[in-house]
């Protein structure tokens, strides 16, 4: 590992170097207009769904009255909130009053009170997602309610005199019971990331007036992330990914909790949302069994006009109601109609879709392009930073879009480092990464107002584009280009490319400078290349792996995918690589139908792959599994190792982690990263600055590490005891390490992202037969093994294989034979 490499890399693979400033010049051009357009055409229009007379309200007399809400706390919960709260609370009122959004409170009500189904566009930072929640918690039909449900039970036989020769009490009957359940009372909101779920949820705890999660019995805002849950039982508005409400589905497939979900940034188009509009299409469609006949309302919001197409699919879906000839409504195991497979329509439903058009409040922009085409953006945006710092003066923070963990913090080290010899004269810059694997303490960093005499710098990823706004940002810095997911179905391939933006998301990013005062977008890019974009982003389910949807569907009741009502259906061919990779790990039977592991797996908060990993490293015993625990949780952040630009850095690098490299690969190098990690008990993050380990990525690496360790004594996978328990909750680090097992366990869920050696020197993927080559980041770059796995295959100036071990031919063998 101490001789000398050359890696030949661009600047989003962390290997460009960055030896200084170079000369960019940018001219300015105005910002061209703006259009809004109409709302209200197309509304189909019924009549809503009378609530049966036999649903009893459960909720207290006050329960709709703002003006006793500190009172129901003391009567629910013990002792009122505290002073300070509701103060906060009076002091944000006003804010929110100069909200876009506030105006339309009350005409937001009366579409829900009218109809199951609304459609709400609203431009990004008017209000929306913080406020359409309040607006509807303390309306009558969101109270909960106690209703009366049926649902069908096996019940065996009695009579002895019944009895088989085996002794068996004869076959199973179906009965019917009938049992009191209580339905709504809470309020869901889901977001695409996990940052907007938890700042959002903070956000509206303090307009409440409310403590935030499980903090206090009191509480009436939560949030449910991944590997991270905070809510009581007196919850009324709850944010939450979309993946969580997924999840929630498997044991609550009815919602039943919710009175309304509130599906935010649907026009970021990711897979979890489109399944969650057809689940939800189903829903407010069919009979409502498993909610006592109670609606469940459901709120669809955009910051984009174009709602043509979510109108059509809600509108087809409530028009034509489906029933089974036996009026059981397509009710499988208690569960809602999910494959839409029905002989017969009903009559035509009492519901209708209604649009809302909410108008922003967006100030004049200046757009400034590049004159020239940018061949090093994070150069350029270092550039642009410090003009700006040195030529606009406070207050006005900055806001720059890059396109993943590594070139955030490559530009975070380079403007740090160029502040140190800034004039004193100027003021100070506060340098804030924002990223999804980031920490969640220093993801909300950016949300604190800069300390006086300071310009905040926000170093993003799109995450900053619709999700979460910023305030105080006045200049926005846009390289133009984000990552995303590729999957090319006839080679079976899930690439990660770095793509330019669309135009819509370039709007989008350009707008995030305009919200509180007059802006400047710096687009580091040509006017040419702008005119060039494509409208819109290509939906997600187009152009990725569909494997983890396909089992989110199976383990939801959905049997016949091809009738899924999906808002973009995606092509044939695609759908049938998804099952023959399931199948392949054993996540469905040959039948199609999910397996006792596919269950297992999609109870798991991981995909598919990591899920059945996880489940073979458990065969192994309790010490294969705690390593591949802690191997998963390295996955679960894009780099835990520091950039290194300039050869001089690498080498240095290399010398720091010379300890912790491993000839098996990445695999085994971030295991024994993780264990010398928790074993530091001094100072960790002095431990990480000498490796040139990033400490941030590692403190996100434990939080992972401590949940699925969790997660896993829940499943029974692990005993639950003391010899388990290790500091600050973590499982106890294992003495054995047996790499074959390891590397096993992962060759069962990433059998088919593997390659060989070939005589010429080249490795071409076993599955499709393409050229890879292992990425410069890589412990095994520059080395020839007989095979390799890879966790991902990336698209840069040539196709890389990235988190590379070396394997066995025969090893490989083995997994693809288990299917």
């Amino acid at each position: 590992m101490s001789k000398k490499r050359k890696r030949n890399e661009d600047a989003e693979q962390g290997g460009q170097q960055h030896p200084g400033p170079k000369r960019v010049v940018l001219c300015d051009k105005d910002s061209p207009g703006t259009t809004t357009s109409s709302a209200g055409k197309g509304q189909r229009t019924q009549d809503i769904v009378a609530s049966k007379n036999s649903n009893k309200s459960i909720a207290p007399a006050n329960y709709g009255q703002n003006v006793n809400r500190s009172t129901r706390d003391k009567e629910r919960s013990g002792p009122a909130a505290p002073t300070s709260l509701r103060e906060r609370a009076k002091a944000l009122y006003h804010t929110r009053k100069q909200l876009p959004i506030f105006p339309h409170a009350d005409e937001i009500r009366k579409h829900l009170q009218r109809n199951d189904v609304t459609l709400l566009v609203g431009e990004t930072g008017s209000g929306k997602s913080t406020q359409v929640p309040q607006f509807l918690v303390d309306e009558k039909w969101a109270w909960p309610r106690t209703v009366k449900v049926h649902s069908t039970a096996l019940k065996k036989k009695a009579n002895s005199q019944t009895k088989s020769a085996d002794g068996d009490n004869g076959p199973a009957q179906k009965e019917t019971v009938v049992k009191e359940i209580t339905v709504g009372g809470c309020i869901a909101i889901t977001q695409p990331r996990r940052v907007a779920a938890v700042s959002l949820a903070r956000r509206v705890a303090d307009e409440m007036g409310t403590p935030l999660g499980n903090s206090s019995p009191a509480s009436k805002v939560g949030y449910s992330v991944r590997f991270d849950s905070s809510t009581s039982p007196n919850t009324r508005v709850k944010f939450l990914t979309e993946g969580m409400l997924l999840q929630e589905m498997l044991t609550d497939p009815w919602l039943t909790k919710y009175s309304a979900v509130v599906v935010d940034e649907v026009h970021e188009r990711g897979v979890n949302v489109d399944l969650i509009l057809g689940f939800l299409r189903n829903m407010v469609s069919g009979k409502k069994e498993g909610r006592g006949g109670l609606p469940l309302k459901v709120v669809v919001m955009s910051a984009t006009a174009d709602m043509e197409s979510l109108l059509g699919f809600f509108g087809e879906g409530l028009n034509s109601g489906i029933s089974d000839k036996d009026g059981s409504s397509g009710m499988d195991k208690g569960k809602p109609n999910n494959d839409q497979a029905s002989d017969e329509v009903s009559s035509p439903s009492s519901q209708k879709v209604s649009v809302c058009h909410i108008k922003g409040r967006q100030y004049p922009v200046k757009v400034i392009y590049s004159p020239e085409p940018v061949h090093d953006f994070v150069d350029a945006a270092l550039q642009t930073i410090f003009r700006i710092h040195m030529k606009e003066p406070l207050p006005g923070d900055i806001l720059v879009f890059l396109t993943g963990q590594e070139t955030v913090e490559s530009l975070e080290a380079l403007v740090n480092e160029y502040a140190v010899g800034m004039d004193p004269a100027l003021p100070k810059v506060q340098v804030l990464p924002l990223f999804a694997a980031l920490p969640q303490a220093a993801q909300q960093r950016v949300f604190t107002p800069a300390p006086p005499r300071t310009r905040k710098i926000i170093l993003s990823t799109n995450i900053a584009e619709t999700s979460v706004t910023v305030s105080g940002v006045r200049y926005v810095v846009d390289c133009g280009k984000a990552k995303m997911k590729q999957f090319r179905a006839r080679l079976g391939l899930d690439s990660l490319l770095v793509k330019p933006i669309s135009k819509s998301a370039a709007i989008q990013r350009k707008g995030r400078a305009g919200r509180e005062a007059p802006g400047q977008c710096y687009r580091l890019y040509t006017e040419k290349d702008y005119l060039a974009l494509q409208e819109a982003n290509t939906p997600e389910i187009l152009r990725c792996d569909l494997s983890q949807a396909i089992l989110n569907m199976k383990a939801r009741g959905v049997d016949d995918i091809v009738s899924f009502p999906f808002l973009t259906r995606p092509s044939r061919e695609a759908l049938e690589k998804a099952l023959l990779q399931l199948f392949s790990i054993q996540a469905l039977d040959e039948m199609g139908k999910i397996s006792e592991i596919g269950e297992k797996i999609a109870k798991l908060p991981l995909n598919a792959q990591l899920g059945r990993v996880l489940l073979a490293s458990a065969e192994y015993g309790p010490n294969c599994l705690r390593n591949v625990i802690d191997i998963i949780s390295c996955l679960s952040v894009e780099n835990i190792f520091l950039n290194t630009t300039s050869e001089e850095k690498k080498e240095e690098a290399e010398k720091a982690r010379r300890d912790l490299y491993r000839r098996e690969g990445d695999h085994l190098t971030m295991l024994a990263t993780v264990r010398a990690y928790a074993s530091e008990n001094s100072d960790r993050k002095a431990w990480a600055s000498r490796h040139l380990v990033s400490h941030r990525a590692m403190q996100a690496v434990m939080d992972v590490r401590k949940q699925l360790v969790t997660q896993c004594r829940q499943a029974k996978l692990l005993p639950n005891d003391k010899d388990t328990n290790g500091a600050n909750g973590n499982h106890a680090i294992s003495s054995e390490e047996n790499p074959v097992s390891i590397l096993k366990s992962f060759l069962t869920g990433f059998a088919s992202n593997t390659a060989r050696l070939f005589p010429d020197g080249s490795y071409k993927t076993i599955v499709g037969n393409q050229t890879v080559a292992i990425h410069p980041s890589s412990v095994l770059f520059g080395r020839k093994v007989e095979a390799i796995m890879y966790n991902e295959y990336v698209f840069t100036n040539r196709s890389y294989a990235r988190g590379v071990s070396a394997v066995q031919m025969d090893w490989v063998g083995e997994a693809l034979g288990e299917g």
